[in-house]
C-alpha cells in the first residue's frame, strides 16, 4: 500500500482525505485483481492531465495521494501528459513508497509537444528495468546526399524494455496528436500508421530486444470506427475485447486510450483478459462535493476544475498471464536428448 505521511488529520481537509482513501481502497478491492508474485501482471495507461502544471493550483497532497492509491494496485503504469516540471512526480513517488521507481522521457519541445514527457512508473517487486529506453523517431531518407524526414510526431513515443519473472517486453506508451475536434484528424492518422509500423519492424529485426511489444496511451481515438483505431489493428496489434469500446475520459463517452499487443503468444498471455477502467471521480471529487470545494464556482467550472486534481482520464487496465514456467519445462521435458 501507498505511504500516507503527508495526512495531517488535525485539518477538515486530513480527516476528509484519509475518509476518501478508505472508500477509494474499498472500491479498488472490487474492481481491480489482487497482484500476484508470479501468474500475472497489471498494466495500465493513465493520462494524468498536465501533470507539473499550475492551472487551478496544481495538485496538493490531497489529490497527489488519491492517484497513489489507484496507481499502487497495478505493477507498472505508463503515464501521458507529465509536464517540464517534475515536482509532482516526486511528491507522488515519495507517496507511493521506496520500492517504485520511474523512467521518464525528456519533454518534447516545440508547440505540439506542450513540453510534455512520457513516464513509465513500476513496482519493482514485480518489475525490472531491462535497460533498454529511448525515443521512437521516424526513419531518415536521403535525398539529394542530404538524410531527411518528412514527418514527426507531435510528442515524440517513448519505448523501454522491462521484464516480469519470465515475461520479458517493451513497452511503448504515445500521447497522439488531438488536433481537431473530430475523428481521423490526418496528422492524428499519419502518427497511428507510422508508429505500428516502426514497432513493427523493430520488433522483428534481429536484435529486437523482446518478442512481446505493447503500445499503450492517449491515443485520441474518437470510436472504434475510426481510421485511427483500425491502423492499428491493421498491422496485426491485437486490443483484448474486453477493451474494445471501453470509454476512457472522464465523461465516459470516448475510447481515447488504448492498449494494443503484438507478440507471438498474445493469446496466452491475454488468457485471463481481465481489464476495465476506474471511474475514480464515483468516489472522490465527487458531483456531490461541489460546494465542498468550489462554492463560489457553477457546477460545470467544478467539473473542470478537478480533471486538473485528477484527470480528465480514467485509468486504462488489463492483467495478463506471464509466467510460461510450466510451459519452458514441459518444452524441455520432450525435446529428444542428443
Amino acid at each position: 500500500m501507498p505511504e500516507y505521511k503527508n495526512i495531517d488529520n488535525t485539518t477538515v481537509e486530513g480527516r476528509r482525505t484519509a475518509e476518501r482513501l478508505l472508500t477509494l481502497k474499498f472500491e479498488l478491492d472490487k474492481v481491480i485483481p489482487a497482484k500476484t508474485v508470479d501468474p500475472t501482471l497489471l498494466l495500465a495507461t493513465w493520462n494524468l492531465r498536465e501533470f507539473g502544471g499550475t492551472k487551478s493550483g496544481g495538485r496538493e497532497d490531497e489529490p497527489l495521494l488519491y492517484i497513489a492509491e489507484i496507481m499502487s494496485r497495478f505493477d507498472i503504469i505508463a503515464v501521458q501528459e507529465v509536464r517540464d516540471n517534475l515536482d509532482a512526480l516526486d511528491q507522488l513517488m515519495g507517496n507511493l513508497g521506496s520500492w517504485w521507481k520511474y523512467l521518464v522521457s525528456d519533454v518534447t519541445l516545440g508547440e505540439q509537444g506542450n513540453n510534455e514527457r512520457h513516464a513509465y512508473i513500476y513496482d519493482t517487486r514485480k518489475i525490472s528495468f531491462g535497460g533498454m529506453a529511448g525515443e521512437l523517431v521516424p526513419e531518415m531518407k536521403k535525398e539529394g546526399g542530404v538524410l531527411k524526414s518528412d514527418f514527426a510526431f507531435s510528442r515524440t513515443p517513448y519505448v523501454a524494455g522491462f521484464k516480469a519473472g519470465w515475461f520479458k517486453f517493451t513497452l511503448c506508451t504515445q500521447h497522439f496528436y488531438y488536433g481537431e475536434d473530430k475523428a481521423d484528424d490526418p496528422q492524428r492518422l499519419q502518427e497511428a500508421k507510422a508508429i505500428v509500423q516502426l514497432l513493427k519492424k523493430r520488433m522483428k529485426a534481429r536484435d529486437a530486444w523482446a518478442n512481446n511489444t505493447i503500445l499503450l496511451g492517449d491515443f485520441n481515438i474518437f470510436s472504434t470506427n475510426d481510421e485511427t483505431f483500425k491502423a492499428i489493428e491493421m498491422e496485426m496489434f491485437e486490443i483484448p475485447a474486453k477493451l474494445k469500446g471501453t470509454y476512457t475520459n472522464a465523461i465516459q463517452d470516448k475510447p481515447f486510450d488504448q492498449i494494443a499487443f503484438l507478440a507471438r503468444d498474445v493469446q496466452a498471455q491475454l488468457g485471463l483478459a481481465r481489464a476495465g477502467t476506474f471511474p475514480f471521480f464515483d468516489h472522490v471529487y465527487r458531483d456531490a462535493d461541489w460546494q465542498t470545494y468550489q462554492p463560489q464556482a457553477t457546477l460545470n467550472k467544478y467539473k473542470q476544475w478537478r480533471t486538473f486534481k485528477m484527470s480528465d482520464h480514467l485509468p486504462l487496465w488489463v492483467e495478463l498471464f506471464v509466467d510460461f514456467g510450466d510451459a519452458y519445462l514441459e518444452k524441455k521435458m520432450k525435446t529428444p536428448a542428443g
